[in-house]
């Protein structure tokens, strides 16, 4: 983006143009993407009923996002936005951080992390908070 100002030095005017750029500070949907890595996993979990689950070597890590109902005002836990997939899978620090926490099925349930949490240990931005959050675990990554 180029922002143009204006200036007066001994009574003739001229203009200043600088190059500002936007930060970002929230990791923002793009407008091509694919979802290729992770699958959507139905199982019988107390806390959610779908997550996105990776896995590798017999191993798997589940991971569940937020989404909220406006019409009903219920939020629930489900899998992970689509267009999110991939960015986490593919990210260079996705293999020690799926190393730590991922482990084999118990009962047709695998580790379970939220997607804020793999993005803080993934040092990612995170995703914008929503007011109707909640938190599911402080632990820190």
């Amino acid at each position: 983006m180029i922002m143009f100002t204006q200036g007066v030095s001994n009574g003739s005017l001229f203009l200043f143009f600088k190059e500002v750029r936007e930060m970002r500070y929230f990791f923002k949907k793009p407008e091509v993407y694919s979802s290729i890595f992770g699958k959507r996993y139905n199982c019988d979990h107390p806390v959610y009923n779908e997550c996105t689950l990776y896995i590798i070597d017999n191993r798997g890590l589940a991971v569940i996002q937020q989404q909220y109902d406006p019409e009903t005002k219920y939020t629930f836990w489900t899998s992970i936005s689509s267009w999110l997939t991939d960015k986490i899978y593919l990210h260079p620090r996705f293999r020690k951080f799926f190393d730590t926490y991922a482990d084999r099925e118990q009962d047709g349930l695998y580790p379970t992390v939220t997607v804020r949490q793999i993005m803080w240990g993934l040092r990612m931005k995170p995703l914008p908070k929503e007011p109707w959050e909640t938190c599911f675990d402080r632990k820190g990554f």
